[in-house]
């Protein structure tokens, strides 16, 4: 009889059940050697079957677990993945410190040093990129450039308004008529030089931070016997100093005048550069033939020269002329106990009695008078280009083209001074052509790519190309309804 190492529970080997023991019956017989027993015989059961039994008690349990399902189970993935932290008191900075450092000297991958990786740059910030990272940078970059469109004009105009951005040492004065003319009702051509006019100053004020006075030039009896509109000039100059006590020079605009160029400012486009853009002596273009220096009585030296001082900083008056003399449609002045006395003598009531029926441009004759006789105004007035401030239309100041007067595209001149245009010219006309032109100077990137789009569809198709309008479309009823 073989024995094997665990010792049976029966008496004289063997085990109990059946199958189990290599020789023979059920009876427990140890003696000799009996044939094995038939698996498929009555009362046995062999191994094998035996062994398929318990694999498939195993691979199919007839009951659950607890915590066994989908959900269970997603929720231990999930709480495996949190981070661990374990405080003990043993633990302190510098260790934390220590193990931090060691960490980045060992490199990433253990065999790297930190130093090699960190010069990697772009590669490393490609790597961030494509990492959990570049969905906070994403987010970041839409931030930053929603609040570029929303803010970045606010902020600029914010600075140039400012002290540090220049824009309160500026205002510009324009003169309307906002109650319906003066000797005459308004008509909707009128209306409507108003409107873009005004449209046009506040497009340019706001964009670099300019103070923007509009002033209702009604005609009013400051005298008993006569009307006084341009003369009112000087009154509200006057009366504009006082609203504005910041402010340093002020700029004059007739309303049938229009800005060209929004992107020149003031600053740059003049008074940085004051001392190559103006000059003192009258007799580089003296139209009107005024003596200067004036030598038939006795002045100083200052007086005597004919370009004062050569300093910038005492200029108290800037305009141009033109072929009439001088032109107040477009011109500065500034703030100073000077143009408080220029203002008094301008404003004279006793000389605008006795030459008001002489002077057929009004304030304009009488400041040439006053610089023609009064030698102290020569010393602060300089002159200026026309096209610096006074760009003419064709049809002013003679019907030929004068480079030096008229208005050149090329040259992207500032402004447009459409003076005289109502006697004999068509104000909205001209108007709405610099109105126009500006527009289309002055478009945008986007605009010009949309532009050279639609010609070249315009190309492909054997279509002819737009032109650039110059014509100005009729006034409707609606649009002067809105005008008033």
């Amino acid at each position: 009889m073989s024995l094997s190492r665990s010792p049976s529970p029966r008496p004289g080997g063997g085990w109990s059940s059946p199958g189990l023991t290599a020789g023979g019956g059920g009876g427990g017989s140890s003696s000799g050697t009996s044939t094995p027993r038939s698996p498929n015989g009555p009362g046995g059961l062999s191994w094998a079957a035996a062994k398929a039994k318990s694999d498939e008690v195993r691979s199919y349990p007839s009951f659950a677990t607890r915590n066994n399902g989908f959900f269970s189970r997603q929720k231990r993935k999930i709480s495996a993945s949190l981070p661990r932290f374990r405080i003990t008191p043993t633990t302190t900075y510098n260790d934390y410190h220590e193990k931090n450092k060691r960490k980045h000297q060992q490199g990433r991958y253990g065999h790297e040093p930190w130093r090699q990786e960190n010069q990697r740059g772009p590669m490393r910030f490609l790597r961030s990129i494509t990492r959990l990272k570049r969905t906070r940078f994403l987010l970041g970059l839409i931030v930053v450039w929603i609040g570029y469109l929303l803010l970045w004009t606010f902020f600029v105009e914010t600075y140039r308004r400012s002290a540090l951005g220049g824009g309160r040492k500026f205002v510009i004065v324009l003169a309307s008529n906002v109650e319906g003319g003066v000797m005459e009702w308004k008509g909707a051509r009128e209306w409507a030089v108003e409107r873009n006019s005004i449209r046009n100053k506040k497009k340019y004020a706001q964009r670099w931070g300019y103070e923007l006075e509009i002033v209702n030039m009604l005609a009013r009896k400051k005298y008993s016997h006569e009307w006084r509109e341009s003369w009112e000039k000087v009154d509200v100059l006057r009366e504009t100093m006082r609203k504005y006590p910041d402010a340093e020079w002020f700029w004059w605009l007739d309303l049938d005048t229009w800005i060209m160029e929004y992107s020149y400012s003031l600053q740059d486009h003049i008074f940085d550069h004051l001392e190559t853009k103006s000059y003192r002596d009258i007799n580089v273009y003296n139209p009107l033939n005024i003596t200067h220096p004036r030598t038939d009585f006795y002045l100083d030296a200052l007086a005597r020269s004919s370009t004062a001082d050569h300093d910038p900083r005492s200029i108290e008056i800037l305009l141009s002329q033109d072929c009439g003399g001088f032109n107040l449609g477009s011109f500065f002045i500034r703030r100073s106990i000077w143009t408080d006395r220029l203002l008094d003598a301008w404003w004279d009531p006793v000389m605008y009695e006795q030459k008001h029926m002489e002077w057929e441009h009004k304030e304009q004759d009488s400041l040439e008078y006053l610089y023609a006789s009064q030698p102290w105004i020569r010393s602060r007035l300089a002159f200026a280009p026309q096209r610096l401030l006074n760009s003419f239309p064709p049809g002013a100041c003679g019907d030929g083209f004068d480079p030096a007067v008229h208005y050149q595209e090329k040259n992207r001149d500032f402004l447009v001074n459409m003076a005289g245009c109502q006697f004999g010219r068509d104000c909205w006309g001209e108007m709405y052509q610099y109105r126009e032109l500006s527009n289309w100077l002055n478009r945008t990137r986007w605009e010009r790519f949309k532009e050279g789009l639609w010609a070249i569809y315009l190309t492909l198709t054997g279509q002819p190309s737009l032109p650039r309008p110059r014509q100005p479309p009729p006034i409707r009823h609606e649009e002067i309804q809105e005008i008033k």
